[in-house]
């Protein structure tokens, strides 16, 4: 306690005022550094206002403004407005303290609250990591996204999340986006190669991208080039958020070099993957040490409990998510395997595959290349795949050849089968009827509405589809899109946009697997063909989870299409493939996870499993285990569907009253009106006469307003496809209440615009013109001045904001208190009351209602004498309050640093192991952010002095 500074020269903490080159500024965060006192601050002076900036003490001096010596001004404001909302903004600016877990803005956002994922986010901020780090392991479908968007939401209350970076595959950099910004107001710049491209204009080719954005959103592939790595090194964040984690685990690629540097830089790391680990321990222990190096021993072994710790894992039929998602997500119908019995000129190419290649009489195949057991079933797969897909294999097999003799057998046996397989092309594939046929089953038609996703391996086959489909069904050639890989990122994100709009001409949209991995497909459509069945469990369970996913109002129906040859070997063998559709459905319902069945926890093994078992060397059922079978193990499998999540009940911690809870308004848009009429003559005006043209429709659940300059400057960091679709430096439309935000968000998707950007913009507490609003009226009040008004109160008493923040500048407790000064003043009596929360000290003085303003509080400026007093109690209150918080905070590092040095003792016992050096450098930096951990100031400062409605002053 006695370490903690107070009333020194130095008292910065977040919420102070500062005085730096002359000007006024807030302070925002401060920090200790190796270089000194690094403070954030945005400009509150005339010449600075709604500048951001940062200085260091060692170069800039920095004279707080002493709160003990503050002046008294009385508020002459129509219903003192310019008080409320000055001590409204402060309330908002004050961080929610880094212990306290009570949700406070996640679930105001435009999402459904749902229990299941507000413990994922508690879990993420629970107090007992000294970060917040978390892997979110849900199976597909339970809304990764939003996770993230509420923790990052309640990371951002806490002053924990003014730079965030998300790194997400490409082809859902929009998506990932759009969600955040529709649902949650947080704004992140795209840097998709279009958005790169604007970068590059705006900044020299030698900045720093990521120092000029603070919140950007980036694919892992454009992040690892080399042109980023350098940058990478040198920028800290608060939060990084990396998609599709799976693909890091392997410690020797550069996508696992990417994901340490990003980690070692970050106070906050969030990970999510449906598929988080692939059956090795080494793989999944490389991701648990992202996330914590501690966690897992030197000697490499996984801990339980570490795991349990640091993982969230559910699936659909968990208990917790089946009792809240109700029709928000309708329960799957049985999928349906369509065997399609193959036309004559197909069973004369299933036999030349049969009889010449895959199990020619003499063993011998005329495959001449060196793996000749994988060729021949690559030929059998392109058939099952399309008439076309087997063209283009044969094709480009046929372009690698060379003259030898053994070429040329090849050769002339590959223009046998081509010669059959363009037959076969000619007559027309029995496969491609039927799912002609299934899709006017389901009604996909001219005029009609419904919609279908069509997976397909290959490339080839959903050209081929995309050609024909229009014409076979009747519809224009918009009217069925292609995605591939090979598309550029822009277009693949338009794709996938326009799919989800009820009024985009799309009623079939031919996709490969690059849309099998995070992409929503379900908002328009739940029907889904596999038009080839892939030979991997995962592969279908990802495709699955485009539709069969929450949000999904219609029984998602899943269609697997299988050419059936006419009798052999093969025509029985390929029938396989059909239980696989079969035996992912049984997963899903058990495990919520296919990957645990085979084991392979890899696409490519398992496709080399199946190519086992089509080739008779293994049994299906030796190859993939029951749901039982796997929980019934003794691998990491076993282990990680055993996961059970801690009781999430609350339990107030000590010392944290906190800012959660109400301020001095009814709601968002009531506070953003008063501010407008504080700062504008006449907001209702048109801004050629000092006005933003505010129309406010209570009944309709709408605002709008025309931003002025500084609003419009802050506006420039919103996705720019938003700000062209909705002309928002224009005309800025907000949705005011929660239902109406919803219905915009949906009518956006059914709007003939062409644009998935909702019209109206849901006024969610973190929302950018609310940021501005405050600023605003925090610059309403002279230098270290404080407001005098009446109120509810026997005597004059003052109200008081005291924080105690860490070396970090985050803010560890906070309290709000009130200083009475009994009539006649006695300076050195004075009952000082902690209030549980700002509404609650806020309603003792009678500001939760407005009252009429009969005019200043006369002599005011002698209400000064009441300040330093005040000050000099509450610090002395303050102390008290804050020694249980420093005391749990003690508590936590001390654990925290015993699990660092018992890890160091252990890897010194393996000092001969090199795999260790890198790790202990991580544990290097753990032990120096557990010291930044430790408060280290408070702050008092007086916010208001009230006096008695009627009678004297002081």
């Amino acid at each position: 306690m006695n370490d903690v500074r107070s009333g020194s020269a130095l008292d910065v903490a977040p919420g102070s005022v500062v005085v730096i080159r002359d000007e006024e500024w807030l302070v925002q965060t401060a920090e200790e550094t190796a270089d000194g006192l690094l403070v954030h601050v945005r400009g509150l002076g005339e010449l600075v206002r709604d500048v951001t900036a940062s200085f260091y003490h060692s170069i800039d001096p920095i004279a707080p403004l002493d709160p003990a010596a503050a002046t008294v001004v009385a508020d002459g404001s129509p219903r003192y407005r310019n008080a409320r909302l000055w001590l409204e903004s402060t309330y908002r600016k004050t961080a929610v303290p880094l212990a306290d877990r009570s949700l406070t803005v996640a679930t105001q956002a435009l999402a459904t609250p749902l229990s299941y994922q507000q413990t994922a986010v508690r879990k993420a901020l629970d107090p007992d990591n000294l970060r917040p780090r978390i892997l979110l392991a849900d199976a597909v479908g339970l809304g990764k996204t939003l996770e993230i968007g509420m923790i990052l939401s309640e990371l951002v209350r806490r002053g924990r999340g003014e730079r965030i970076l998300i790194v997400t595959p490409r082809h859902v950099l929009e998506q990932m986006q759009q969600e955040l910004w529709s649902r949650f107001a947080l704004p992140f710049v795209r840097l998709d190669s279009s958005g790169i491209q604007r970068v590059r204009q705006k900044l020299p080719a030698n900045r720093n991208p990521f120092t000029y954005f603070r919140r950007a959103i980036i694919s892992i592939d454009t992040l690892k080039s080399e042109r980023y790595s350098a940058s990478l090194k040198k920028q800290r964040w608060d939060a990084v958020v990396i998609d599709e984690s799976h693909n890091l685990s392997n410690s020797a690629t550069q996508n696992n070099k990417l994901a340490r540097t990003l980690s070692r830089n970050a106070e906050t790391l969030i990970l999510a993957s449906a598929t988080p680990h692939n059956g090795r321990k080494e793989s999944f222990s490389e991701l648990v040490r992202l996330l914590d190096p501690s966690a897992i021993p030197p000697g490499g072994d996984l801990v339980a409990a570490e795991i349990e710790r640091l993982v969230i894992r559910r699936h659909r039929h968990s208990d917790e998510v089946a009792s809240v998602v109700g029709a928000d997500w309708a329960e799957r119908q049985e999928p349906e395997n369509v065997l399609v019995s193959a036309n004559r000129a197909e069973n004369l190419v299933a036999h030349e595959l049969e009889d010449v290649w895959l199990w020619p009489p003499d063993r011998r195949t005329p495959y001449s290349g060196e793996n000749v057991s994988l060729f021949p079933w690559t030929l059998a797969k392109a058939f099952l795949s399309s008439p076309a897909a087997l063209a283009e294999t044969i094709r480009q097999r046929l372009s690698r050849l060379g003259h030898d003799a053994a070429a040329t057998r090849e050769r002339a046996a590959l223009d046998r089968l081509a010669s059959l397989n363009a037959a076969a092309l000619a007559e027309g594939s029995a496969k491609y009827a039927e799912l002609v046929r299934q899709l006017r089953d389901v009604g996909v038609a001219s005029g009609s509405p419904a919609r279908a996703v069509v997976f397909a391996e290959r490339v080839a086959t959903l050209t081929w589809l995309h050609k024909h489909l229009p014409a076979d069904l009747g519809l224009p050639a918009e009217a069925v899109a292609i995605m591939h890989g090979g598309l550029p990122d822009k277009e693949q994100q338009q794709i996938v946009d326009a799919f989800k709009q009820e009024h985009a001409p799309i009623r079939v949209l031919v996709t490969g697997d690059v849309a099998s991995e995070g992409v929503n497909l379900h908002a328009q459509c739940h029907e889904l063909f596999h038009y080839d069945i892939p030979w991997s469990l995962i592969r279908i369970e990802q495709r699955n989870g485009r539709i069969d996913r929450y949000g999904q109002q219609q029984p998602p129906r899943i269609t697997a299409l299988l050419l059936e040859p006419d009798g052999g070997r093969f025509a029985g063998d390929i029938r396989i493939l059909a239980r696989l559709v079969d035996k992912e459905n049984e997963a899903h319902r058990a495990l919520g996870d296919v990957a645990s069945l085979m084991g392979q926890y890899d696409v490519k093994g398992e496709e080399e499993a199946i190519r086992a078992v089509l080739a008779g060397q293994r049994a299906l059922d030796d190859v993939v285990r029951t749901p039982d079978e796997v929980l019934a193990g003794d691998d990491l499998s076993a282990m990680f569907f055993g996961i059970v999540d801690a009781d999430d009940d609350e339990v107030p911690l000590p010392g944290t009253t906190g800012t959660a809870g109400s301020g001095l308004y009814p709601d968002e848009v009531s506070y953003l009106e008063e501010a407008l009429h504080a700062a504008f003559v006449d907001p209702t005006g048109p801004p050629s006469n000092n006005g933003v043209a505010w129309r406010r429709d209570p009944a309709f659940g709408t605002a709008e307003l025309t931003p002025p300059p500084d609003l419009v400057q802050r506006l420039d960091v919103l996705p720019q496809s938003y700000l062209a679709d909705r002309r928002v430096t224009e005309k800025l439309v907000l949705a005011t209440t929660l239902a109406r935000g919803r219905d915009r968000l949906d009518q956006a998707l059914r709007d003939d615009t062409g644009s998935s950007w909702p019209d109206a913009h849901f006024l969610s507490p973190l929302h950018p013109v609310l940021d501005w609003a405050s600023d605003r009226a925090l610059a309403g009040l002279g230098r270290n001045q404080v407001f005098a008004i009446r109120g509810d109160v026997n005597d004059p008493t003052v109200l008081l904001l005291g924080t105690l923040t860490n070396r970090r500048g985050q803010v560890v407790s906070a309290g709000w208190l009130t200083v009475e000064f009994p009539l006649p003043a006695n300076l050195s009596f004075a009952p000082v009351t902690p209030h549980p929360s700002a509404a609650a000290a806020f309603a003792t003085l009678g500001l939760d209602t407005t009252q009429a303003n009969p005019g200043p509080v006369p002599d005011a400026e002698a209400l000064g004498r009441l300040l330093a007093p005040a000050v000099r109690h509450a610090r002395a209150q303050m102390r008290e309050l804050f020694a249980a918080a420093e005391k749990d905070v003690a508590h936590r590092v001390e654990q925290w640093s015993h699990r660092l040095a018992q890890w160091q003792d252990e890897a010194d016992a393996l000092i001969q192991r090199r795999d260790l050096k890198q790790r202990r450098v991580s544990i290097a930096q753990e032990q120096s952010l557990v010291a930044d951990m430790n408060p280290d100031r408070q702050l008092v400062r007086p916010l208001l002095v009230v006096v008695p409605q009627t009678g004297g002053t002081a």
